[in-house]
């Protein structure tokens, strides 16, 4: 199944509900399968007039308590941004898709991984963080989605799907999971009508008391510090022995992985570190994956946006290079093998 139209199956599986979006390329697919779905599988499909008017549709049904979600890619992704700061101010769950493309600007419509400091440092005003998913392959782009709606109700915030044009345009075999049958219960906060009579929901984002605001943001960064502890996900290949372990994440980790077992053929203890969850980053994991190297490398569809992500968690104690490729240029394992080679892989 084609990686766009996987995402939005994954979705109806996982109990998504209402569907809010606007077309723009490499994701166009996954609003167009939702189109054709969502109504028979009980749901809305709604094409928003712009992008902004989608992520506040999105608000709107997640505050509600059902399962919503948008998609996007880069561009789209930027003029959702506010929007996706008052979700997170309001303490609503839903799932954002963005299938990203090069950049900045319009940029072009090949794959691209320039969206990482957006996603993970800066999508949208105020403090507060999204989770954040790499997929690598249209599996897990399908697991992740069902586990993206999953954790977002279970901390009450926004899941993000960061993918690209690769996985997003790419065809594989791929299982779904059975239908989702029972949703969480929202009783406590949706606000869903109180013919019950139970006490009076409200939504909102806007606390003109400055205590009041500075408690209900301490209180978010202590279910952030609960989400660093426990919800942090990696691959690791090959580091065990390893000299050089390589980084990526998402597509870009495939080639990456085929240049490992390149170098390991040729004698070189090479090995590859995978963040699967970009927020939280994974930081204990590459610890252990690159005791025993003495250098690390960092491959990435961009300009290098995740390596001071890699130092950090390191405590810059060993030295880090980069390597990537941008503007929708897909790097090769020959290019990554020398590389390797360039930073003096021992046999």
């Amino acid at each position: 199944m084609k990686g766009n139209e996987a995402l939005a199956e994954a979705a109806m599986r996982a109990g998504c509900k209402c569907f809010f979006g606007y077309p723009i390329t490499p994701q166009t697919e996954l609003a167009a399968y939702m189109a054709k779905r969502m109504q028979k599988n009980g749901g809305v499909f709604l094409q928003a007039e712009s992008e902004i008017a989608a992520i506040n549709m999105v608000l709107g049904a997640a505050s509600t308590g059902v399962r919503a979600m948008t998609s996007s890619s880069s561009p789209g992704i930027s003029l959702k941004s506010e929007g996706i700061s008052y979700l997170a101010g309001s303490d609503l769950p839903c799932v954002i898709i963005n299938v990203e493309r090069g950049g900045p600007g319009l940029g072009g419509i090949q794959p691209s991984q320039a969206d990482y400091w957006q996603a993970t440092k800066g999508l949208g005003h105020g403090d507060f963080h999204l989770l954040v998913y790499a997929p690598a392959s249209v599996q897990e782009m399908v697991d992740m989605v069902v586990k993206a709606f999953d954790k977002a109700d279970e901390y009450r915030m926004p899941a993000l799907i960061l993918a690209d044009g690769l996985l997003g345009q790419m065809m594989e075999p791929v299982a779904f999971p059975e239908i989702k049958a029972e949703m969480p219960d929202k009783s406590s906060w949706a606000t869903n009508g109180h013919k019950n009579k139970r006490e009076h929901h409200i939504i909102n984002s806007l606390y003109l008391t400055p205590d009041e605001l500075e408690k209900t943001v301490l209180d978010r960064y202590e279910r952030y510090a609960v989400i660093k502890e426990n919800e942090t996900d990696a691959e690791t290949y090959l580091t065990e022995d390893a000299d050089i372990v390589v980084c990526a994440f998402g597509a870009t980790a495939r080639v990456v992985k085929s240049a490992v077992n390149d170098a390991r053929d040729q004698g070189i203890k090479v090995g590859m570190f995978r963040p699967k969850t970009l927020w939280p980053y994974p930081n204990k994991e590459i610890k252990k994956a690159c005791e025993n190297a003495s250098k690390v490398l960092s491959v990435e569809m961009n300009m290098g946006q995740m390596v001071d992500d890699i130092k950090l968690a390191l405590n810059c104690e060993k030295p880090v290079e980069f390597f990537g490729r941008t503007g929708g240029v897909i790097p090769t394992p020959a290019e990554v093998l020398a590389k390797i080679k360039a930073m003096g892989g021992n046999n």
